[in-house]
């Protein structure tokens, strides 16, 4: 199963004819892809399952429509299991960039977290999950394909946002404080949050 944003309403790819939610449910070789970002884009659909019977040949057509960014990011705890937020685009995020020509996706991952958020000694302690979404950027139609990681550090100097990217805040939220900042995010995010919760807890 692949769950692709577009402008927070998710595009379901999936084999399975179960359905979490009360989306429509369309045969993915009876639609045209485009039709149905675009119904989402227009408020028409607040989100959609397409059942595919050949996923990667599927996702691979997708694929050839938006063209993949990869970036990487993390989900930082530290040691009072306190979760390292910034707030970009009058929104809370988590730390995360493209990758560098050269650059394996693991290195950019911590390089983007340290950079955007002025922290140091970030050990990374495994994968999570990959998110997606899509956009127009100059006029071209991407898919912005993030790798997230689970991330530790024992950093107690003072966090600096990388104000040039945009970033006017960063700190670590505790549970109590996260369930606010999830009044203004993204639904990819809360994605990455409640697989940590799910799978490291």
């Amino acid at each position: 199963m692949y769950k692709v944003f577009v402008n927070d309403k998710p595009i379901i790819l999936t084999t399975s004819l179960n359905k979490d939610e009360d989306y429509p449910l369309y045969l993915f070789k009876n639609i045209a892809f485009e039709e149905i970002v675009h119904k989402i884009k227009t408020n028409v659909l607040s989100g959609v399952y397409l059942y595919s019977t050949n996923l990667d040949e599927d996702w691979k057509e997708i694929r050839e429509i938006y063209e993949p960014i990869v970036a990487g990011g993390g989900l930082v705890l530290n040691e009072n299991k306190e979760v390292l937020f910034i707030f970009r685009g009058e929104k809370w995020d988590l730390p995360k960039g493209r990758i560098e020509e050269g650059e394996e996706i693991e290195e950019a991952a911590i390089r983007e977290v340290e950079e955007e958020c002025g922290i140091e000694n970030v050990v990374l302690r495994g994968f999570l999950l990959n998110t997606y979404h899509l956009f127009i950027q100059g006029g071209k139609k991407r898919l912005k394909e993030t790798y997230w990681y689970l991330m530790y550090s024992e950093y107690k100097g003072e966090l600096k946002p990388q104000v040039e990217e945009g970033i006017t805040d960063v700190c670590f939220k505790n549970e109590k404080e996260i369930k606010v900042a999830f009044q203004n995010t993204y639904a990819n995010i809360e994605l990455v949050y409640n697989n940590y919760l799910k799978n490291h807890i």
